[in-house]
């Protein structure tokens, strides 16, 4: 018995495409005795993925992680990044593109009416309504140049369920500003601080709060802020405590990291 057990494992594990047959096949196994839920579950999530030739798509990452494939758009080709889209819309989930632009959301558009395009973010968005809300999430800017890496940061965490305040414009050359929002920032369970320049804004806000930092560097600056680096440098090298940094303009990685963090400490 153990050894047909692990030849079902092995023969579904190999396989690189999900198909009926394989589910079936599983299912059945699963109904006879032969095999309990767990290693049914534990099958399904080691399913790998649909091979387009170009991308192999995981659609079984949302139930590994608990949210689908995100379609980096730099680098792809619009009707690339079109395929993709299509291999992933009508799962159950929200389809998710970042860092794209217009021409390609026109082609996307030809073939998915659902899809929407964010300008500011430069984002191709199709919502699928998430069950569980996590609250909570504060996204804080430096300056209005930050808006864009803050809304994509924004777009990502309410597309995974998340419910989002934002608070723009608190930068320390005008310290009274952040001290007028104080009070708001108190209510946040998880900070998104979004800044450019010598991105300082992080230490002060961390010196602050009781709570958990995640900092995201943006490309916003003069010539000697090297594109960014110095504000990463800066956030890595504060010297308040509590403040995670994710790479410069990742504002995905930041809305991400964040809902996930909630989910796991079980706040709803």
């Amino acid at each position: 018995m153990l050894l047909l057990e692990n030849n079902i494992r092995f023969e579904i594990n190999r396989r690189w495409v999900i198909d009926e047959s394989t589910l079936r096949e599983l299912l059945q196994r699963y109904k006879a005795g032969d095999l309990d839920l767990g290693e049914v579950v534990s099958s399904l999530r080691t399913m790998p993925y649909q091979d387009l030739g170009f991308a192999k798509i995981d659609h079984h990452r949302p139930l590994r992680t608990g949210f689908p494939e995100v379609v980096f758009g730099k680098g792809k080709t619009p009707l690339q990044v079109k395929e993709i889209v299509g291999s992933l819309f009508g799962h159950g989930h929200p389809v998710l593109v970042t860092k794209t632009n217009l021409e390609t959301f026109e082609l996307v558009a030809e073939e998915n009416p659902y899809a929407e395009y964010q300008p500011a973010a430069q984002m191709i968005t199709i919502s699928e309504p998430m069950a569980q809300k996590v609250e909570g999430i504060f996204i804080v800017t430096a300056g209005t140049a930050d808006l864009p890496i803050a809304e994509e940061a924004r777009i990502t965490a309410e597309l995974m369920g998340g419910r989002v305040t934002q608070i723009n414009d608190v930068g320390i050359a005008g310290l009274p500003r952040l001290i007028d929002v104080l009070p708001d920032l108190e209510k946040a369970k998880i900070i998104i601080l979004v800044a450019g320049m010598e991105a300082a804004l992080a230490g002060v806000v961390a010196g602050l709060v009781s709570v958990p930092i995640i900092a995201v560097p943006t490309s916003v600056g003069y010539g000697s802020s090297f594109e960014g680096l110095a504000a990463l440098l800066g956030m890595l090298n504060s010297c308040a405590p509590g403040i995670s940094v994710v790479n410069i303009d990742n504002g995905f990685g930041a809305g991400y990291l964040a809902v996930q963090m909630l989910r796991t400490l079980g706040q709803p």
